[in-house]
């Protein structure tokens, strides 16, 4: 896995077929502290980048969730080198916790010598400076379960055990056709294997169509994991995945329900205000030189309607059911001007 969750960071990844990897280190953090990796308020350090679809899920759980001041928050400069995901965006182009330059120094420190990529999310344990997990698919889920004694008060419920069956299979469509659907698509070195990832893109999407017309969120009337997953695929889909993934059989912002849905979650306090586009535009457009080899980034495009009336409210739904919204974003972790709308 490299690039961004499993994005291919090179251009050779341009000419041979996308297939994503597992996650390598795969340590779960818990609250029981089973696997060596007790949950421990200001032991870890959640390594992102806001370009990263499969980071962005962490992001989002943890601002609803209220682990702020629990998990630390180090943020990756959006484009890669040859090494893969640097801390230029930090003071001396080092994370000011983990003292390093470069993810993979973590990794290194797990793993000499690992012949994997480097990807985000990334949980490192702060004492050490050796990485605990890369399972971008586990990380969310023990955020809201096994992390729940360090949850803040009124905070929702993203997984409830009544719900997680369904939870799971709304999941496991989105995943396979949305989320990683658009990957397939964009890295298909053949016409056939493009056309067949371009369909089950759109046919899951417009199979979520009838669901979302009813009702406000995927699962129930409360956000849930299966809503996270789906929102940081869609709120890149306008951006890079209808142009540079080559998935534009429409735009999102064409899509009447998904347009209202998307938008309700990014003005939903804990989703849009954890979104770069300058980030996620940048990322995109000049670290996969096999298919956008100029580099050029695009203008477009218009971040306005992201703020503009969804009317969902309507449906009814509870966003935190029982609970609150999160409060302010920590000072620091604010989305610079360029990359909000």
């Amino acid at each position: 896995m490299s690039g961004d969750g499993g994005t291919p960071g090179n251009s050779a990844y341009g000419r041979k077929s996308f297939k994503r990897s597992r996650s390598h280190f795969a340590d779960r953090i818990t609250a029981d502290g089973r696997d060596g990796w007790p949950v421990e308020a200001g032991r870890y350090r959640l390594v992102v980048s806001r370009a990263c679809p499969w980071a962005s899920r962490a992001l989002v759980s943890r601002r609803l969730l209220g682990l702020e001041d629990a998990l630390s928050l180090a943020v990756a400069d959006p484009v890669q080198d040859d090494r893969s995901w640097r801390f230029t965006l930090d003071p001396g182009g080092r994370d000011p916790v983990l003292g390093i330059r470069y993810l993979s120094e973590a990794y290194d420190r797990r793993e000499t010598g690992y012949p994997g990529g480097v990807s985000v999310p990334a949980v490192v344990d702060v004492p050490s400076g050796r990485l605990v997990t890369n399972d971008f698919q586990q990380i969310t889920l023990d955020l809201a379960t096994e992390w729940s004694a360090l949850h803040r008060p009124g905070a929702p419920d993203l997984y409830p055990s009544r719900r997680r069956e369904e939870i799971d299979e709304v999941m496991a469509g989105v995943y396979q056709d949305v989320n990683n659907g658009v990957y397939r698509a964009g890295f298909a070195t053949g016409q056939e294997e493009y056309e067949a990832a371009c369909t089950d893109v759109f046919r899951r999407l417009e199979l979520l169509v009838p669901r979302l017309e009813r009702q406000r969120y995927l699962v129930g009337d409360t956000i849930t994991e299966a809503d996270i997953r789906l929102f940081t695929t869609l709120v890149r889909f306008d951006a890079v995945y209808h142009g540079h993934f080559k998935c534009n059989r429409w735009k999102l912002a064409e899509n009447p329900v998904l347009w209202a849905y998307v938008r309700d979650l990014f003005q939903t306090p804990g989703f849009g205000d954890t979104v770069d586009f300058d980030h996620i535009k940048r990322h995109y457009y000049q670290v996969h030189t096999g298919i956008n080899p100029s580099g050029i980034v695009p203008l477009g495009p218009d971040l306005g309607g992201w703020l503009t009336p969804h009317h969902r409210e309507e449906l009814g739904g509870r966003p935190f059911g029982d609970g609150t919204p999160p409060g302010p974003v920590p000072a620091g972790e604010e989305v610079p001007a360029a990359g909000r709308p």
